[in-house]
């Protein structure tokens, strides 16, 4: 075989190697710094832009994405921030050549002016002459690959590059016994769910057959736990509170059921039966194409009202009565007061995804109003990777014998995910940009998700790492529609590495083949952070996050240890490497302020542009007739109140107590610009106001409400409760007592006084029986 240049099979007996799985658990990826010499190796004959029609054995699900793209707005800045970053980087590059030049000349001139007597001075300058014209005629002879060589200089030079080799240090962290910690008893308000059958197929759970068309072709071959418990449940029309890890199929557990019902329910009318509430506008692009997926073989309509969308194709294909709405709170309630043939009374299904998140303080007036106009009569199914415990939150959401499905605990991360944290010193707080930094530019450089506590944190970050070479997006709430699915369409087709974000991007994002997930501070509660990591390492992958903890966030560090079920461990940086990373980003900061100064300009430009088309509508619309304003369930100055109430700028100064605080932002308003190590305390403590908020919330009195009663202990505990009884003040047992019986002995009402001046007549408890009093003999 050999001789005749063959290449012969693998044999049984012979053995095969195993490739190296990407980010295991054994080995540590060496340190490599980011080099553009690698990637100026291209085909020649190989176009760029080219685009295959659809990928090998993978589902193309680009049609489901056709309707959402088509009711983007058009509009787009003349120039994009990366472009803006490019343009001063090339300005940056152009300065340093110049300055080599001009160095390379004068140590010349010098080494000229040593070497000849200075009575020769006429044939200096045609040397000089020569010289020049050698260069310009090689500059002239240049390929267009030098040319970006030169324009692409290596941002570190070769002594620094012996430093930054340095290679980090890994070292367990102990894990701490557990503390046994008496857990809130819900089985009063819960029923739990019985053992679900492991063996459980798709074709075993009665689907009907475009369903399991629809299975087969989108590629799911066996059902997740929380599928196999959610969709018989789901089926039978209980009320479910669902609680699994990130990645477990979580949108298939409740749409599975509520597609199967609708298929075979008689539309004689077209109104809208299941509506589907989610927290961020990309999660909810994310549901209605996993549903539109699912639905593909059926006659089920579906629609999607989330913000940054056209308004007027939603309120059309709301009149039209789909089966099933998906929609982020506040675009629904902008439906619900301006669309007049569209209301939530036919609601069969309600089902909140990331319920936690839903029923948090930001959506808790929004919710109330929903909830209120949905129909009393249905089903209700609550799903989130960390549900809360906490019953009367739960009440509150009118849930009727919920049934509690909890696969995973509230704080468990992915099982395969790797945790690492790097401690922060307290006086080196302004290091975070730097080892961030470092990470990305040595470690860790492609498939990354970067989260940050506030979104000029976010913006800051992009323009940085895009200054020192690396392919950056981000997303925000500071962005347009069309921005943040642009952002995300680049990340997922592998065209940018880094992925800076928000928590707008920590809640169900489904992104394949993210690796890394950095923590640029501790979010604000071991809930967020578990949604955070588990943005990677989902569907049994393997991934790895990096957290950077400072001394104010060592708390949420051990309770994370405890609940860690892997080993943690804790990633050292060498000094010297973050000392230059340091460096470097100093000398990048009057690039960054030219960035943001172009960033302004454009700013301006598109405001002025946007006033004089205003004005002009408004002379239009002086000749037409006016169309009325879009009305809202709350007025500005409530929206207000509640706005400043979460804003951490205002807030801070209305607590007790807080004087560093107010001292902090009074500072920070004098100075105009934040040092490093302010813009890293003022992301601690968003985070920080954000857990206090929480905290002071769960302080606060709750309504009373009738709740089953407790049963009374066996033992010798009961003799006290007698004796307590007999005791107690007529306070005690009319004023506190929450039972049934004295709700309704105490339900408000007309007293005897009122009732014998209004006239209206006394029921008694004989009812229409005559007392024995005039059957008496006298």
């Amino acid at each position: 075989m050999a001789a005749l240049d063959f290449i012969g099979t693998i044999g049984d007996e012979d053995e095969v190697p195993e490739e190296e799985e990407t980010g295991s658990e054994g080995e540590e990826p060496p340190v490599t710094l980011l080099k553009q010499k690698k990637l100026r190796n291209k085909c020649v004959d190989f176009s760029e832009d080219f685009l295959f029609t659809e990928k090998d054995g993978e589902y193309d699900d680009n049609w489901m994405m056709a309707d959402v793209l088509s009711q983007l707005k058009k509009n787009r800045a003349p120039t994009t921030l990366d472009e803006k970053i490019d343009k001063v980087r090339k300005k940056r590059k152009k300065e340093e050549k110049s300055t080599k030049e001009a160095k390379r000349i004068k140590t010349d001139s010098t080494e000229d002016t040593v070497s000849k007597p200075d009575t020769i001075k006429e044939d200096e300058e045609p040397d000089e002459v020569e010289v020049e014209g050698e260069a310009d005629e090689s500059d002239g002879e240049k390929e267009p690959e030098d040319e970006e060589d030169d324009e692409s200089i290596a941002e570190f030079s070769s002594a620094d590059e012996d430093i930054l080799q340095k290679a980090d240090t890994l070292k367990l962290k102990g894990k701490k016994r557990k503390k046994k910690v008496p857990g809130n008893d819900s089985s009063v308000f819960f029923e739990d769910a019985p053992q679900f059958d492991d063996s459980l197929t798709f074709q075993d759970m009665n689907l009907s057959r475009p369903l399991l068309k629809a299975i087969t072709a989108v590629g799911f071959k066996q059902p997740t736990p929380i599928q196999k418990a959610c969709i018989p449940l789901g089926l039978l029309g209980r009320d479910l509170c669902a609680c699994a890890a990130t990645g477990t199929g979580k949108t298939a557990a409740f749409m599975l059921p509520v597609l199967e019902r609708l298929i075979y329910k008689p539309r004689q009318t077209p109104i809208t039966r299941v509506l589907v509430l989610v927290p961020t506008r990309e999660l909810g692009i994310q549901v209605h194409s996993v549903s539109r997926q699912l639905a593909q073989f059926t006659s089920i309509t579906l629609c999607l009202a989330v913000g940054g969308l056209d308004v007027k194709t939603q309120e059309a294909s709301l009149r039209a009565g789909p089966d099933v709405l998906i929609a982020t709170p506040g675009r629904l309630i902008d439906h619900l007061h301006n669309c007049p043939s569209f209301d939530l009374s036919s609601i069969e299904v309600l089902i909140l995804d990331e319920a936690d998140r839903m029923l948090d303080e930001y959506f808790e007036e929004q919710m109330k109003e929903i909830i209120r106009l949905c129909s009393h009569q249905r089903q209700t199914m609550l799903f989130s990777a960390t549900m809360t415990d906490e019953v009367k939150d739960l009440a509150s959401v009118s849930l009727k014998n919920p049934v509690r499905i909890f696969v995973n605990s509230n704080t468990d991360v992915a099982p395969f995910l790797r945790q690492e944290f790097i401690r922060i010193r307290p006086n080196r707080e302004g290091d975070r940009e730097a080892i961030v930094s470092a990470l990305l530019t040595r470690t860790f450089q492609d498939h990354v998700m970067l989260f940050t506590q506030t979104k000029k944190q976010a913006h800051r970050m992009h323009i940085l790492l895009g200054l020192m070479g690396l392919k950056v997006g981000e997303l925000h709430g500071d962005l347009s529609q069309t921005q943040r699915l642009e952002a995300l369409r680049r990340f997922k087709d592998e065209q940018i590495d880094i992925l800076v974000a928000t928590d707008v991007a920590a809640r169900g994002l489904d992104i394949d083949g993210v690796k890394t997930v950095i923590n640029f501070t501790m979010p604000n509660t071991v809930k967020h952070y578990v949604h955070r990591v588990g943005r990677t390492a989902r569907a049994g992958r393997r991934g790895r996050s990096v957290s950077l903890v400072g001394e104010m966030e060592r708390k949420m560090l051990k309770e994370i240890v405890k609940k860690a079920k892997t080993e943690v461990k804790a990633r050292v940086i060498p000094q010297e490497v973050v000392m230059k990373f340091r460096d470097k980003i100093e000398k990048l900061e009057k690039e960054i302020y030219a960035v943001l100064q172009l960033e302004k300009e454009e700013k301006m430009l598109q405001r002025s542009e946007a006033q004089i088309n205003t004005a002009k509508n408004k002379l239009q619309k002086d000749s037409e007739e006016t169309r009325p304003e879009r009305s809202w369930f709350q007025t500005r100055e409530e929206r207000k109140k509640e706005k400043v109430a979460k804003a951490l700028q205002e807030f801070e100064v209305d607590l007790r107590g807080k004087k560093k605080r107010k001292l902090f932002m009074e500072n920070i308003k004098k100075k105009g610009e934040m040092s490093a190590e302010e813009r890293t305390q003022f992301e601690i403590m968003k985070s920080q106001m954000y857990a206090e908020r929480i905290a002071k919330r769960g302080r606060r009195p709750k309504r009373a409400r009738v709740m089953p009663e407790d049963e009374p202990k066996a033992g010798a505990g009961n003799k006290k409760n007698k004796t307590n009884k007999s005791k107690k003040s007529v306070f005690d047992e009319e004023l506190t007592n929450t039972s049934q019986k004295a709700l309704k002995q105490y339900r408000a009402g007309p007293s005897f006084e009122d009732r014998k001046r209004l006239g209206i007549t006394q029921h008694r408890k004989g009812g229409a029986f005559k007392s024995k009093s005039r059957y008496k003999r006298r």
